[in-house]
Protein backbone atom coordinates (compact mmCIF):
# COMPACT_ATOMS: atom_id res chain seq x y z
CA UNK A 1 0.00 0.00 0.00
CA UNK A 2 1.50 3.43 -0.90
CA UNK A 3 0.25 5.51 2.34
CA UNK A 4 2.62 7.10 5.26
CA UNK A 5 1.54 9.19 7.69
CA UNK A 6 1.30 12.78 7.47
CA UNK A 7 4.68 14.81 9.23
CA UNK A 8 3.67 16.66 12.34
CA UNK A 9 4.23 20.04 10.69
CA UNK A 10 2.21 19.87 7.84
CA UNK A 11 -0.43 18.11 9.40
CA UNK A 12 -0.66 21.12 12.05
CA UNK A 13 -0.69 23.31 8.56
CA UNK A 14 -3.78 21.20 7.13
CA UNK A 15 -5.90 21.23 10.11
CA UNK A 16 -7.25 17.70 9.77
CA UNK A 17 -8.06 18.72 6.08
CA UNK A 18 -8.38 16.50 3.23
CA UNK A 19 -6.30 17.59 0.12
CA UNK A 20 -5.43 16.52 -3.02
CA UNK A 21 -2.10 17.36 -4.79
CA UNK A 22 -2.32 17.17 -8.08
CA UNK A 23 0.35 18.46 -11.02
CA UNK A 24 -0.99 21.43 -12.80
CA UNK A 25 0.24 21.24 -15.79
CA UNK A 26 -0.90 17.96 -16.38
CA UNK A 27 -4.15 17.85 -18.42
CA UNK A 28 -4.96 14.38 -17.36
CA UNK A 29 -4.05 15.57 -13.73
CA UNK A 30 -6.05 18.82 -13.72
CA UNK A 31 -8.46 16.56 -15.31
CA UNK A 32 -8.97 14.74 -12.26
CA UNK A 33 -9.18 17.71 -9.98
CA UNK A 34 -11.79 19.09 -12.15
CA UNK A 35 -13.73 15.39 -11.63
CA UNK A 36 -13.35 15.58 -7.86
CA UNK A 37 -14.57 19.06 -7.87
CA UNK A 38 -17.69 18.60 -9.60
CA UNK A 39 -18.31 15.15 -7.61
CA UNK A 40 -17.57 16.34 -3.95
CA UNK A 41 -20.46 17.77 -3.14
CA UNK A 42 -20.15 17.93 0.56
CA UNK A 43 -16.83 19.69 -0.58
CA UNK A 44 -14.62 17.39 1.63
CA UNK A 45 -11.61 17.96 -0.10
CA UNK A 46 -8.92 21.07 -0.38
CA UNK A 47 -6.46 21.30 -3.71
CA UNK A 48 -3.35 22.40 -4.41
CA UNK A 49 -0.68 21.71 -7.24
CA UNK A 50 2.49 19.73 -7.11
CA UNK A 51 4.51 23.31 -7.91
CA UNK A 52 2.86 24.71 -4.84
CA UNK A 53 5.11 25.62 -1.73
CA UNK A 54 2.62 23.01 0.20
CA UNK A 55 2.65 20.56 -2.88
CA UNK A 56 6.46 20.47 -2.86
CA UNK A 57 6.70 20.53 0.91
CA UNK A 58 4.29 17.23 0.86
CA UNK A 59 6.68 15.71 -1.75
CA UNK A 60 10.17 16.35 -0.44
CA UNK A 61 8.51 14.81 3.03
CA UNK A 62 8.08 11.16 1.09
CA UNK A 63 11.31 11.83 -0.40
CA UNK A 64 9.25 12.28 -3.93
CA UNK A 65 11.07 14.29 -7.26
CA UNK A 66 10.07 17.69 -6.52
CA UNK A 67 10.09 18.38 -10.67
CA UNK A 68 8.87 14.97 -11.75
CA UNK A 69 4.94 14.15 -10.63
CA UNK A 70 4.20 10.64 -11.25
CA UNK A 71 2.35 10.46 -8.63
CA UNK A 72 -0.98 12.75 -7.46
CA UNK A 73 -1.45 12.33 -3.08
CA UNK A 74 -4.44 12.72 -1.48
CA UNK A 75 -4.15 13.20 1.95
CA UNK A 76 -7.56 11.72 4.32
CA UNK A 77 -7.83 11.52 7.42
CA UNK A 78 -4.08 12.50 8.55
CA UNK A 79 -2.77 9.67 5.48
CA UNK A 80 -1.12 10.77 2.57
CA UNK A 81 -1.83 8.39 -0.05
CA UNK A 82 0.10 8.03 -3.44
CA UNK A 83 -0.98 6.42 -7.01
CA UNK A 84 -3.64 4.35 -7.44
CA UNK A 85 -4.34 3.91 -3.51
CA UNK A 86 -4.56 7.69 -3.70
CA UNK A 87 -7.10 7.47 -6.12
CA UNK A 88 -8.98 4.99 -4.31
CA UNK A 89 -8.85 7.37 -1.05
CA UNK A 90 -10.50 9.83 -2.98
CA UNK A 91 -13.42 8.02 -4.53
CA UNK A 92 -13.90 6.60 -0.87
CA UNK A 93 -14.89 9.98 0.19
CA UNK A 94 -17.12 10.68 -2.90
CA UNK A 95 -20.96 9.58 -3.02
CA UNK A 96 -22.21 6.36 -4.82
CA UNK A 97 -21.86 5.34 -7.46
CA UNK A 98 -17.89 6.65 -7.44
CA UNK A 99 -17.15 5.65 -4.14
CA UNK A 100 -16.85 1.66 -5.61
CA UNK A 101 -14.10 2.85 -7.27
CA UNK A 102 -12.17 2.81 -3.83
CA UNK A 103 -12.17 -1.27 -3.89
CA UNK A 104 -9.23 -0.83 -6.61
CA UNK A 105 -6.96 -0.26 -3.49
CA UNK A 106 -7.41 -4.01 -2.80
CA UNK A 107 -5.74 -4.94 -6.33
CA UNK A 108 -2.15 -6.24 -5.73
CA UNK A 109 1.14 -3.97 -5.37
CA UNK A 110 1.95 -5.11 -8.76
CA UNK A 111 -1.22 -4.73 -10.19
CA UNK A 112 -1.73 -1.85 -9.45
CA UNK A 113 1.49 -0.51 -10.57
CA UNK A 114 1.23 -2.09 -13.70
CA UNK A 115 -1.86 0.31 -14.14
CA UNK A 116 -0.81 3.32 -12.72
CA UNK A 117 2.93 3.67 -13.55
CA UNK A 118 2.81 3.55 -17.37
CA UNK A 119 -0.13 5.91 -17.70
CA UNK A 120 1.85 8.17 -15.11
CA UNK A 121 5.06 7.77 -17.10
CA UNK A 122 3.41 8.57 -20.39
CA UNK A 123 1.03 11.45 -19.34
CA UNK A 124 1.79 14.30 -20.73
CA UNK A 125 2.78 12.20 -24.04
CA UNK A 126 -0.84 10.71 -24.36
CA UNK A 127 -2.77 13.97 -22.90
CA UNK A 128 -0.53 16.74 -23.52
CA UNK A 129 0.82 19.91 -21.17
CA UNK A 130 -0.64 23.22 -20.12
CA UNK A 131 1.95 25.71 -20.32
CA UNK A 132 1.13 27.35 -16.73
CA UNK A 133 -0.42 25.68 -14.11
CA UNK A 134 -4.44 26.45 -13.66
CA UNK A 135 -5.50 30.02 -12.29
CA UNK A 136 -8.72 28.76 -10.23
CA UNK A 137 -11.54 31.84 -10.53
CA UNK A 138 -13.40 33.29 -6.95
CA UNK A 139 -15.91 29.79 -6.58
CA UNK A 140 -12.35 27.71 -6.77
CA UNK A 141 -10.46 29.67 -5.15
CA UNK A 142 -11.56 29.30 -1.99
CA UNK A 143 -11.08 25.54 -2.17
CA UNK A 144 -7.20 25.78 -2.89
CA UNK A 145 -4.70 25.78 -0.15
CA UNK A 146 -1.52 27.87 -1.10
CA UNK A 147 -3.12 30.37 -2.50
CA UNK A 148 -3.79 33.75 -0.72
Amino acid sequence: MQTAQLPIPLSQQLQGKNLIVFDGTCVFCSAFFRFMWRHDRAQKFHYTTAQSPLGQALYAALNLPLTEFETNLVITHGQIHQRLDAFAAAMAELPLPWRWLRHCRLLPGVVKDAIYKPIARNRYRIFGRYDTCLIPDAALKSRFLDLT
